[in-house]
């Protein structure tokens, strides 16, 4: 792994940490169009995180470095379990992207659970160009997904 690439996945952990992992839906800006955005900013790198809609949502991470777009990501989310609470899911996601790790710094962990609540997050790829699946299951009932992929950008 290059300096580069290491600097970018710090980056992105401390990012993601401060922002919807943090505060959640509510805690965003909210632009004109009614575009939902979170942005990060620290040193030289800036995280911007755009999305639209609650359930479902899509929305797009980009980080600059020196205003120059170098990494995104795309992603579509849902709650498709309509038995479960959308706000309880969405409380747990936050938990779970809370422990985002530099080895996994797309969305959150591998495995994380919490009572009864399990998430889960697969990638193919690497930071460079990735594809992945989050899921969150409850009694071990799927509640949620979210598909993803990215890359960096040239």
């Amino acid at each position: 792994m290059d300096t580069n690439e290491t600097k970018l996945k710090d980056f992105l952990v401390i990012a993601k940490k401060a922002t919807y992992a943090t505060s959640g839906e509510g805690g965003e800006r909210r632009l004109q169009d009614g575009t939902k955005e979170f942005v990060f900013k620290k040193g030289l790198y800036t995280y911007r995180d755009r999305y639209h809609g609650s359930n479902p949502f899509i929305g797009q991470e980009i980080v600059f470095n020196n205003k120059k777009p170098i990494w995104g990501m795309n992603y579509c989310g849902r709650v498709i379990n309509k038995t479960i609470d959308s706000h309880e899911v969405y409380s747990f996601l936050k938990k779970a992207l809370q422990k985002v790790t530099k080895h996994n710094p797309y969305r959150g962990p591998r495995i994380s659970s919490y009572g009864q609540w399990k998430y889960s997050c697969t990638v193919k790829g690497s930071i460079g160009a990735f594809s992945g699946q989050e899921k969150i299951f409850w009694d071990k009932k799927k509640a949620y997904e979210l598909l993803f992929h990215g890359g960096v950008i040239k």
